[in-house]
């Protein structure tokens, strides 16, 4: 059996067999007896495969579950795909195995068993976590807790909700607080599972002045409150966050008990922030939460405990209450929830526990403090002390704005391109997090889009640090991916508006504005026969843009080119990706302009083409029949009959001359192949056209590559070239009029100086390098000698 789990490929399926087995040997007294297989009947063919037979093995069945799990072996290795699970995760995972054997106890001792698992789990969970006198509630789905708690505050307010129901309600409707920053579905969650109309929910704004934005608005929940009242509803149930679901800012715990305490309201709180209550120093919005009614906690999470349930802890006198709440229960099955966290947290210990959540606030911190030191990235703070969550986004400050202000767009700025920033940096920010996730898996990075921020990059250790082993250097690593990524982002973003130009202003291109593509930008060509009032896509169209993008990526450019968009019925487009280096942006567009023009005419020219050659053919029939009626009419009646026409041919024969027809593809016209028979030459025709082309964009340096810009400018680059040109020719000039005076020798003193030879006209002089062009090769090489 050892050998045979040690075939198991994924690590954890077999230690989860060996923990299994070894705990089995440790709890049964004796071995079970296998049954004897005797006087078994063949199994029907209508059974599935697995099911026929005697069984499988546990090998077996482990094997299976590790091919649904992972799939095929060569689609990705198993270690980027399964998070990393301790040996705390593997004692959770056993406290399900065991919670099934357990319940095969006789009753008393499940009862004292999983009495004492229940009673444990809870004392420790209200030490830990600073909620003294609490009783705790297991459940596997996170809202869960909160609607049991709605079911218990309705039953203390409404006394004769047990006998009259919901007409105790409808007299009298109950009123539910959310706050805007809550979790999306929790309202709807709740009332669903309450049986409450959507009215009972009230939605209470955040700050908009002072204080962050994710924090709710206490004294305007305050006028909610006597407005409810004065209608004769009642306030029942108040949900506070100590760390949003999205950015992780707590709400003034502080001051929302104070006003539940004067007004009768339940107070529950949830949020990650809770798990600060079990470190040494915890702020003092996070500390009022253990003040409440009711907290629910997600130890799972925050430890690395796979597959361990939700808590919610809460305060109650009345045990018949909570009993019709739901919240109790006289079940053994409910009561063995708590065994996996009942082991797991005994594993742990205090320090494990703490040192895990304070791990993970540590990182958080050195994230923010790296990223204070960025460029170009803002980060949304509530407390850098208190908040486990780190926001962020890339930004790009306007023209004009203040400093201090990064993401408010100044008063003379346009509402349109305010706008258009934003809309191009959330887009930048959304690759931005995409390419983070891939680069740095182990961060678990999450992308979010804000209502007010816009879409920024979520880091919360708190609840992915432990199962993916997050440590202090894929921080670090997060930080210099974001700082590579940078010069990418900022070159794009001031590339966007120069490209938009570009393209308005040249004509056959259209600028398709999509505020979801991160890239340079996203162009349209317009043909002849486009219907541009209509959006719905056509064949030419897409034929066109499908032969502009082989061309462009033929162009091997550092710019990536794609084909959209995704719903193939609007019309087809070009996207431009994101820029690594200054692009030329004029020659760009004017390359996609000339590119895509080219492939219209073309492809207009092979339709034309095609038609011409079907006329031709069609005409060339008509004339070769008609000349056959002529050549009937020539020769007479006599000479078409087989016999007579031989005989009569023989001795008085007909001197025609062979006569057909040729289609000349370049001039598109019919011609005579009598100039072929009797000169027995084929005829050229007519001087093709030339192909339509443009200048795709100027001549490039060897090496360098397309859309890039020169480092001096293209001017700059021809004038250097042509004026050490003009100095190469000077300079061979002076060499080749000194010879005659210095040579390649020195002349003697005594040698009297020759006579000057008078000089040849320009006549004379090509004549004398026709008749002897090898002297002109020879001084060339002599003048590359001396040089």
């Amino acid at each position: 059996m050892d050998a045979s789990l040690n075939q198991i490929a994924d690590p954890t399926l077999a230690e989860m067999g060996k923990n299994l087995k070894e705990a089995m040997k440790m709890l049964e007294n004796s071995q079970r007896r296998p049954e004897e297989e005797s006087g078994r009947k063949p199994a029907p063919e209508d059974i599935p495969g697995p099911l026929q037979g005697s069984g499988q093995d546990m090998v077996s069945i482990l094997q299976l579950v590790q091919n649904l799990m992972h799939g095929d072996e060569g689609e990705e290795p198993l270690s980027t795909r399964v998070q990393s699970i301790g040996e705390q995760g593997h004692m959770a995972l056993l406290g399900h195995s065991l919670g099934a054997y357990i319940s095969t106890l006789d009753k008393e001792k499940l009862r004292k068993l999983t009495t004492r698992i229940l009673s444990d789990t809870t004392l420790w969970l209200c030490r830990i976590f600073r909620y003294e006198n609490g009783c705790a509630y297991f459940h596997e789905e996170e809202r869960e807790g909160l609607a049991k708690i709605c079911r218990l505050a309705i039953h203390s307010r409404y006394e004769d909700f047990v006998v009259d129901g919901f007409n105790v309600l409808y007299n009298k409707k109950p009123v539910i607080y959310l706050s805007a920053a809550a979790r999306p579905g929790l309202g709807q969650y709740l009332c669903n599972q309450l049986g409450l109309p959507f009215p009972c929910l009230c939605r209470v704004p955040c700050n908009t002045m002072f204080g962050s934005q994710h924090q709710m608005d206490v004294a305007f929940l305050e006028k909610l409150i006597k407005d409810d009242i004065e209608r004769g509803r009642l306030p029942l149930l108040l949900v506070a966050n100590a760390g949003t679901a999205a950015v992780g800012h707590t709400d003034k715990i502080g001051r929302l008990r104070e006003l539940c305490e004067q007004y009768g309201i339940w107070l529950h709180v949830e949020g990650v922030n809770l798990a600060t209550l079990a470190l040494g120093y915890v702020s003092s919005s996070v500390l009022a939460a253990t003040k409440c009614h009711s907290m629910t906690l997600t130890p799972g999470p925050w430890l690395g405990l796979p597959a361990v349930p939700a808590v919610t802890l809460y305060k109650h006198d009345d045990p018949a209450l909570t009993l019709v709440a739901g919240l109790t229960s006289n079940k053994p099955a409910d009561k063995l929830r708590a065994l996996p966290l009942w082991l797991s947290l005994q594993y742990l210990g205090l320090d494990g526990i703490v040192e895990r959540i304070k791990h993970a606030c540590q990182l958080s911190q050195r994230l923010q403090e790296s990223l204070k030191k960025v460029d170009h990235i803002k980060v949304l703070v509530e407390d850098e002390l208190s908040s486990p969550v780190v926001v962020f986004r890339f930004f790009q400050e306007l023209p004009g704005s203040d400093p201090g202000l990064k993401a408010v767009p100044a008063p003379n700025m346009a509402p349109s391109a305010a706008g258009r920033e934003r809309h191009s940096c959330d887009a930048l920010s959304r690759w931005l997090g995409e390419q983070l996730k891939q680069l740095v898996p182990a961060s678990g990075l999450t992308v979010m889009d804000l209502e007010a921020e816009g879409v920024c990059v979520r880091f919360s250790p708190l609840t992915t640090a432990a199962a993916l082993g997050t440590r202090g250097e894929d921080v670090d690593q997060l930080v210099t991916c974001i700082e590579s990524k940078l010069p990418v982002l900022t070159c794009t973003l001031q590339l966007r508006e120069e490209f938009k130009q570009e393209v308005e202003a040249t004509a056959g291109l259209l600028h398709v504005d999509d505020p979801n593509w991160p890239g340079i930008g996203v162009v349209r060509y317009e043909h002849a026969n486009d219907d541009k009032s209509s959006l719905k896509s056509d064949p030419e169209g897409d034929k066109i843009h499908a032969g502009l993008l082989k061309k462009l990526n033929e162009l091997e450019s550092d710019l990536t080119f794609k084909m959209g968009p995704e719903y193939r019925s609007m019309k087809s487009c070009i996207y431009i990706g994101m820029a690594s280096d200054d692009v030329d942006v004029s020659e760009l567009v004017e390359t996609i302009a000339v590119t895509a023009r080219e492939i219209e005419e073309n492809s207009r020219l092979l339709e034309n083409m095609t038609e011409v050659v079907r006329k031709g053919i069609q005409e060339a029939q008509v004339q070769l029949q008609k000349a056959n009626e002529e050549r009937l009419l020539e020769e007479g009646v006599l000479r078409q009959i087989p016999v007579v026409g031989s005989v009569l041919n023989w001795f008085s024969p007909v001197q025609t001359s062979q006569k057909g027809r040729t289609f000349n593809l370049t001039a598109g016209s019919l011609e005579s192949t009598e100039h072929t028979y009797v000169y027995k030459v084929q005829g050229t025709g007519v001087t093709p056209p030339p192909t339509p082309s443009g200048a795709r964009g100027k001549p490039r340096l060897p090496g360098h590559k397309p859309f890039r810009r020169s480092v001096r400018g293209s001017d700059t680059v021809s004038d250097t070239s042509s004026v050490s040109h003009i100095e190469d020719l000077e300079k061979m000039e002076h060499l080749a009029g000194g010879s005659e005076h210095s040579g390649l020798e020195s002349p003697s003193p005594e040698q009297p100086p020759e006579a000057p030879t008078p000089q040849a006209s320009p006549t004379e002089a090509l004549q004398n390098k026709a008749q002897h062009p090898e002297d002109d090769h020879l001084q060339v090489e002599e003048l590359e000698s001396l040089r």
